[in-house]
């Protein structure tokens, strides 16, 4: 059996480099918590459309909306400087994620 591998050490790292990537790695950890959370908060409020869409029998896309969505994600983006193709690729797949949760519950 293998030993899990370890990080090696950063090459002439002085101790006040190695403190300033510990606490950016923290923030990025704390940032990394609250998208899930975000994200779980945001799943459920799309269950509750799921749920409403089936008892009235919408279809479970609505591709109008999510054109909308999109592009309103693309200038968000553009705005806090952040690659607007990145962000459509994200929003495409939470879109497609939500999509297979609405069809699972028409079943």
């Amino acid at each position: 059996m293998s030993q899990p591998e370890t990080s090696p050490a950063l090459p002439s790292a002085d101790d006040g480099v190695l403190s300033d990537l510990e606490e950016m790695r923290s923030s990025i950890d704390n940032i990394d918590a609250a998208l899930v959370h975000l994200l779980a908060e945001r799943f459920k409020c799309t269950k509750r459309v799921g749920r409403l869409k089936a008892e009235h029998d919408l279809p479970p896309a609505d591709p109008e909306r999510e054109t909308r969505q999109i592009a309103r994600l693309r200038q968000l983006a553009r705005e806090a400087d952040l690659d607007p193709a990145f962000a459509e690729k994200f929003l495409t797949f939470i879109i497609g994620e939500v999509i297979r949760h609405h069809e699972a519950i028409r079943r």
